[in-house]
């Protein structure tokens, strides 16, 4: 039996119609004929392929909406946009140190404010989690998050490339006595390294900033297996919860750099962690105890942000999949690295476990010289590190982000990468700028 959970009809699978979507934002597809072959073109994203290519899911013969694209997705924009209390048409800024006691649930700000706490369950319900923790950056919720579950002798591992300030901050707990390992993407070589010492299994996915995909249900099936203790934390920050969420796939916590997709504007440093509620009333005593707070008002500013995050995202996937397609015909690249692509070794895990494939992407130029001429002369695009904004950003990671990081080349960090965080311009601009700088 199937249901459609936009207007409640439920029936046998038979009774619904197959219909051909696109594989890469799930759309419907239509027919055209080339070369005397039968075509599918995507209307919104303007994927192409044959038949082999395509997608089929079930149509809802009541209201005609896809009942396998549904997949719990259906009022995430509702969600995002309204909160709890409908008082106020937008929440107000409670941007108070203190609170008056016996007049308010509230004691300080470091252990609650309102303004967050409607941050927080807003993300937790978008994760599909039970709880949320915010904190004043990504690296203060990943700081906090770790070293609340682990102690001396204990052993972390972590998928590598990572974002370099996680990796530092990993490099950086060694002195306390607990052991890092840090290991590619490969599921089994991940596996290999797990020990009764091991409490926590770190991936980011994609990865920041080669776009290497984690295949998130088998890591965390793999390490259940070993020992259902251990946990499996999962950066987020380059999906959202909008395309992807890992606590439906098996991971026990969800990490989010909230200044970035999140926040969308460029203007606010935040942090969530997600996860049961055990985990985020323990992580809310170490908040306390260490600080990280969020301040009310940037707190706001990613509420703000997260209202408009599904109109968000879907331009920012749509301009990055164009952008990659004119990267993979410019003379000058030699590999363009976006899960999206039919062609990337990644398709078909990210086709799995997200409902889109993001704003971001990498590629390798053919000559390293070509880096800083390319740097040198994009006018629209801004040479930045961050991501995730509404400008198009750009950066070298060999010699900005990822500077300190050890053995790059190893990791897929060459010299010729550039990281591209696609922004929400018309893309024909986004296009133009980098032709203009590619071509001098």
């Amino acid at each position: 039996m199937v249901k459609c959970k936009i207007c409640d009809w439920e029936g046998k699978e038979d009774n619904a119609k197959k219909v051909a979507v696109c594989p890469i934002c799930r759309n419907f597809l239509k027919l055209f004929i080339k070369d005397k072959d039968l075509r599918y073109e995507c209307p919104k994203c303007l994927w192409q392929g044959g038949k082999k290519d395509i997608l089929w899911e079930l149509e809802c013969p009541a209201c005609g909406s896809l009942i396998e694209n549904q997949n719990n997705m259906s009022s995430f924009a509702t969600i995002a946009i309204h909160q709890n209390d409908e008082a106020d048409l937008i929440p107000p800024i409670h941007q108070s140190s203190t609170f008056i006691l016996g007049k308010s649930q509230y004691i300080y700000t470091r252990a609650g404010n309102p303004t967050i706490e409607i941050l927080e369950e807003k993300i937790a319900k978008l994760e599909k989690g039970e709880s949320a923790v915010a904190f004043s950056s990504g690296m203060a919720a990943i700081s906090a998050t770790i070293l609340s579950c682990m102690k001396s002798g204990d052993r972390l591992i972590s998928s590598c490339p990572i974002y370099s300030g996680t990796y530092a901050f990993f490099r950086d707990i060694k002195r306390f006595g607990i052991y890092v390992s840090f290991v590619n993407t490969h599921t089994s070589k991940i596996e290999s390294l797990i020990d009764e010492n091991t409490k926590i299994v770190y991936i980011e996915t994609p990865a920041n900033p080669t776009m290497d995909i984690i295949d998130i249900l088998e890591i965390s099936q793999r390490v259940k297996e070993f020992d259902d203790n251990i946990k499996v934390i999962v950066d987020n920050t380059f999906m959202t919860p909008y395309f992807q969420r890992p606590l439906e796939l098996g991971a026990d916590i969800v990490i989010h750099s909230a200044t970035k997709f999140l926040c969308g504007h460029g203007d606010a440093l935040g942090g969530i962690v997600i996860g049961d509620k055990n985990m985020t009333d323990h992580l809310r005593k170490i908040l306390v105890d260490y600080g990280g707070v969020i301040s009310p008002f940037n707190a706001w500013l990613i509420i703000r942000g997260i209202k408009t995050l599904s109109l968000r995202m879907d331009r920012h996937e749509k301009n990055a999949i164009t952008v990659s397609n004119f990267l993979k015909r410019h003379e000058k690249v030699r590999r363009v690295l976006y899960p999206g692509l039919n062609d990337s070794s990644y398709f078909d895990i990210a086709r799995r476990q997200m409902y889109g494939f993001g704003g971001m992407l990498a590629f390798e130029l053919r000559n390293e010289d070509d880096v800083y001429t390319l740097l040198d002369n994009v006018k629209l695009c801004k040479v930045a590190v961050s991501l995730g904004t509404t400008e198009t950003l750009i950066e070298n990671p060999y010699t900005m982000t990822h500077l300190n990081f050890p053995e790059k080349e190893d990791s897929g960090i060459s010299k010729s990468l550039i990281r591209l965080s696609v922004g929400l311009e018309d893309v024909r601009d986004i296009i133009s700028d980098l032709k203009q700088a590619l071509d001098k």
